[in-house]
Parts: C-alpha cells; sequence; structure tokens
C-alpha cells in the first residue's frame, strides 16, 4: 500500500490524487484520470549545455495514485555527464555564498560601529552609507535564515514545506534584498545630486531617501505576499512559476539596476568634465588614473555588476549566473565596507585621533600613579586626575601673569 500522501483522497465524491515529491519535482494534486506534464527540473537546466533542448515528462492520476513517469528525466532532460556533478556544484556554490556573506557581515557590523561611534563622522553622506550596509547585514542574515529553514535537510519534502512561518522568511527574504538594491540606488542618486546641484538641503532629501529606500520595497513585498496568497499559494513561495506576479519583485529591481547605470555613465561623463578642467593639476595620465579609480570605487557601491545578467533571460547561462550572482555577489557587502569605511581617510584620521588621545591619557594616567600615589589610591581615574591638574595649572599661570603685570 503507497503512502498516504501520495495515494488517492476523496472529498465530497471527487477523488484525487494528492500533492508527490520524487526527489526533483513537486508534483500538484490531480483528478483521477488527469495527465499532468512537467517542465524538466532546473537542476538539469543548470547543468547542462546551452544550446540542448528540453522536453517535458508526465504522470497519470489513476484509482491506484500516481502511475510511472513518462518520459524518463533520462530521455528527456539532457545532462553533461563529463561535467561537475549537480552535488559538487551546488555545495560548491554554497559554500561560496556562505564564507562570502560571512566575511561581509563581520566587516559591515564593524563598519557601522566605527560609524555609529565617533560623532565627527555623522553625515549626510555616512548616513546613507549606514543604511546601505543595514541593507546588506540583512540580505545576509535573510540567506542564512532561508537557508536554514529550506535546507536544513537534505531529504526534506518540498511539497509539504508550506507553513506560514517558511513563507514569512521568504517574504522577509525579499524584502531585505529589494531594500539592498533601493539603497544602491539611493547611493547613485545622493552622488549624482551632489554633483549637480549646487544648493543641496541634504537633511530634506534624507527624509525622503529613507522612505523610498525601506518604504518601497515593503509596498512592493506586501503586493507580492497578497498576490501569492490569493492566485499562486503553493509550497514555501520559493519557487516563482507565475511569471505576472514575479515581476512585482522582479521589476523594481530591474528598475533600480538600469537608473544605477544610467547615473553611473552620468556621474563618468561628469568626473571626465571636472578632471579636464584648466582648474584642475596634472598631466593626462594622472587624469585617467583618477578617473579609473574613481570608476573602479562607483562599481561596488552602485552595484553595476548586476547589469552583466539583469536583462538576459533567466534561461540562460544559469551556472555562470548563479556563480555570479550568488557567489561573487556575496562579498560585495566586504567590498563596499573596505572602501567607504576601512580605507575612507576621514575614518582613519578620525581613528587615529583617538588613539593618539587614548595613548596620552593612559600614559599620563600611568604617570600620576607613579609620583603620585596618594591621587591612585584615592579612586579618582585618570581623566579625572589629567582635568585637575590642567585646571589647576591655568589658575597658576593666570596668577603669575597677574602678579607680573604692573599696575596702572
Amino acid at each position: 500500500f503507497k503512502d498516504s500522501r501520495f495515494s488517492n483522497s476523496c472529498i465530497l465524491a471527487k477523488c484525487y490524487c494528492r500533492w508527490m515529491w520524487d526527489n526533483l519535482t513537486c508534483w500538484q494534486p490531480a483528478k483521477i484520470g488527469q495527465v499532468v506534464w512537467m517542465p524538466c527540473p532546473e537542476l538539469f537546466e543548470v547543468m547542462s549545455e546551452e544550446n540542448d533542448e528540453f522536453g517535458k515528462v508526465s504522470r497519470n492520476c489513476t484509482e491506484a495514485g500516481w502511475s510511472e513517469m513518462f518520459p524518463h528525466y533520462v530521455d528527456v532532460c539532457p545532462f553533461n555527464e563529463n561535467g561537475t556533478s549537480p552535488d559538487m556544484y551546488y555545495v560548491s556554490v554554497k559554500a561560496l555564498y556562505t564564507v562570502g556573506y560571512s566575511t561581509s557581515l563581520v566587516s559591515l557590523t564593524t563598519a557601522m560601529v566605527i560609524l555609529c561611534r565617533f560623532r565627527k563622522l555623522h553625515c549626510t553622506r555616512n548616513f546613507i552609507h549606514m543604511n546601505l550596509f543595514v541593507s546588506f547585514i540583512l540580505r545576509a542574515i535573510s540567506v542564512f535564515i532561508k537557508d536554514g529553514i529550506l535546507y536544513a535537510e537534505e531529504d526534506s519534502n518540498h511539497c509539504f514545506i508550506h507553513t506560514v512561518e517558511c513563507k514569512s522568511v521568504m517574504v522577509f527574504f525579499h524584502y531585505c534584498v529589494l531594500s539592498n538594491y533601493f539603497w544602491l540606488f539611493i547611493e547613485g542618486l545622493y552622488l549624482f545630486t551632489l554633483l549637480v546641484e549646487t544648493f543641496f538641503p541634504e537633511k530634506r532629501y534624507f527624509y525622503w531617501y529613507t522612505i523610498i529606500g525601506w518604504g518601497t520595497p515593503t509596498i512592493c513585498v506586501a503586493v507580492w505576499a497578497v498576490l501569492r496568497a490569493h492566485f499562486d499559494n503553493i509550497g514555501c513561495w520559493d519557487i516563482n512559476d507565475n511569471a505576472a506576479i514575479w515581476w512585482v519583485i522582479k521589476g523594481p529591481v530591474l528598475a533600480s539596476i538600469m537608473i544605477n547605470f544610467i547615473l553611473f555613465i552620468g556621474i563618468i561623463i561628469i568626473l571626465v568634465q571636472k578632471l579636464q578642467s584648466p582648474d584642475i593639476g596634472g598631466n593626462e595620465s594622472s587624469i585617467y588614473l583618477r578617473l579609473a579609480r574613481s570608476t573602479l570605487l562607483l562599481i561596488p557601491l552602485f552595484g553595476i555588476h548586476y547589469t552583466v545578467f539583469a536583462f538576459t533571460p533567466e534561461d540562460v547561462s544559469k551556472r555562470e549566473r548563479l556563480v555570479f550572482e550568488l557567489g561573487l555577489g556575496s562579498f560585495q557587502g566586504f567590498v563596499v565596507a573596505v572602501l567607504y569605511c576601512f580605507l575612507n581617510g576621514e575614518v582613519q584620521s578620525e581613528i587615529k585621533r583617538k588613539w593618539r588621545s587614548w595613548t596620552v591619557n593612559r600614559y599620563f594616567a600611568g604617570d600620576i600613579k607613579r609620583r603620585h600615589p596618594s591621587l591612585a589610591s584615592s579612586g579618582v581615574n585618570g581623566g579625572t586626575q589629567l582635568s585637575i591638574l590642567s585646571k589647576s595649572s591655568s589658575q597658576i599661570r593666570m596668577s603669575s601673569l597677574q602678579a607680573e603685570t604692573p599696575a596702572t
């Protein structure tokens, strides 16, 4: 007797075949006598050559349950046997983006602490950077949560992963990804506006940037979740077969990438004009060197690398797309944190200033303890001792000056 999940069920005299997971495809419920056709699993599309043609497989819903598959996967789903095995390929990609997101998470968290700790670094530009860092952090966290829910067990039955918890994780994941794209767009928009406008009310603009960066993804993901719940409420919402509903998420992402690319080109043109200005010194080679450096710095900040596969069909170059977007893209947060925090001259000078101040205070505090043990044993800290001594010395200097000044 077959598993009750895969056998027939009858409700109100209507019999049907239940969900079935064959380790590659999730077969949806069907009425008895109905033939269900399914395309080749995405696994075969990733591990095949680009010019291979894929067919469809079918099962018949009978009174005894689902029939055997016809034709079989091996007959209509091409597979490159000489290439990397599917298990090794996916394990390698997952290991790559796990390392990438972990590295980005640590570096971005450190950068956030630095920017929040030093008050002199608090400005509109760094506030926008901090929001971008938060979006990268949330994106990394959402990826780890999604993997923990969907792929906690390798032999999990994907037909029955349809809990509210699982769907909520997918909603959170899409929100984090969409917010990350929008804050990349805001970085480009802010820099372009800064170069174009002479008088730039940054605080007022930052208010609208915040609404766009966090509010717009909220609306898009909420609309997507409502549409999925009413028209495509299948599984854990991790498979997007309904293209019309998926465009609610995909459309804003592509729009932000396209607009950012246009802003990137516009900023490069403005930089060329400014660098060629007679007011800026330097020979032609140094000008192009600065332009190249500025361009390389802007690429990770604007997410320009996403344009490589942004407007190509999703079924083209899937192997390269996974490695590029999941593998290399996971290190983007790390690169942004390094370029715009750790290597930032303003940040480095502030850290050095704080370090020198701490070193000097520690030195004088230790020197006071050695020369005046009574002060050290009184429980007064070094900073208080220094302030007392400085006040005393200033009072002594003022009294000596008054004594030296002749009376008029």
